[in-house]
């Protein structure tokens, strides 16, 4: 699903934002780089500043248009530091996040980050399906390249780790086990005879216990294996009480 996911870098003009993308990236579990027309190529700076992650910038793609770099991918998302006179629908970094990972799993996707003193052009912010603002303080709204990407990475990873979260809570209900409703009524019989037996309910009072341990363990909703314990209990105190 990750490596569907494409960050593209548009003109840029310095190594070390090459190099500190390419960590933030990996630290966010992406590694699909690509540079598009870089006014100079990555260097040695681009690696120490990489800290690491120097196998994302040496397996960087690097093209000559921004065209070559979308090749096959569905979903485009492009970044915008100011507010445009086309408007354009608009999505949070949250929400980019998002729409990024659900992409990813059947498609490519690209998010495209501008030059780091204009951004990108007007015509380039059209080929997107949607412009991505990060919500900065508006009076000091000063974030690098490699803070954007780092952001935008970071509500990937949550989103990724949302859907896994969500997958595997399934799966494990699917294995989950539970005892028929049969099993259950023989351990509440079970239950109420244990408990007369050794005095807890008064016969000629028995009050509203029964019903109340009955909710209790209705919420509960044990597992086929937690209540062959409780049995497992029952039949213990059954053999000390004897």
């Amino acid at each position: 699903m990750l490596k569907n996911i494409r960050i593209i870098l548009v003109e840029t003009s310095h190594t070390g934002n090459m190099g500190s993308t390419a960590r933030a990236m990996k630290t966010m579990g992406l590694t699909n780089l690509y540079l598009v027309n870089p006014l100079i190529l990555p260097d040695s700076q681009a690696i120490a500043l990489s800290a690491g992650a120097s196998d994302v910038i040496g397996q960087a793609t690097i093209v000559e248009t921004l065209e070559q770099a979308l090749l096959g991918c569905n979903l485009v998302i492009g970044t915008s530091v100011r507010a445009r006179t086309l408007s354009w629908p608009q999505v949070t970094p949250r929400e980019c996040g998002e729409k990024t990972i659900h992409q990813a799993i059947n498609s490519p996707v690209a998010i495209i980050f501008g030059r780091e003193r204009v951004g990108l052009t007007n015509e380039e912010l059209q080929k997107c399906q949607y412009h991505l603002h990060i919500p900065t303080n508006p009076e000091y709204g000063s974030l690098n390249l490699a803070m954007a990407v780092q952001l935008i990475s970071y509500e990937i990873r949550m989103a990724y780790l949302a859907i896994n979260e969500k997958k595997s809570a399934v799966d494990n209900k699917d294995k989950v086990q539970y005892p028929p409703i049969e099993d259950i009524e023989r351990f509440y019989i079970h239950l109420e005879a244990v408990l007369n037996a050794s005095g807890f309910i008064r016969k000629r009072h028995p009050g509203q216990i029964m019903n109340k341990l009955r909710r209790l363990f209705t919420r509960a909703h044990p597992e086929v294996q937690e209540l062959h314990i409780l049995r497992g209990v029952l039949t213990s105190i059954e053999k000390w009480h004897k």
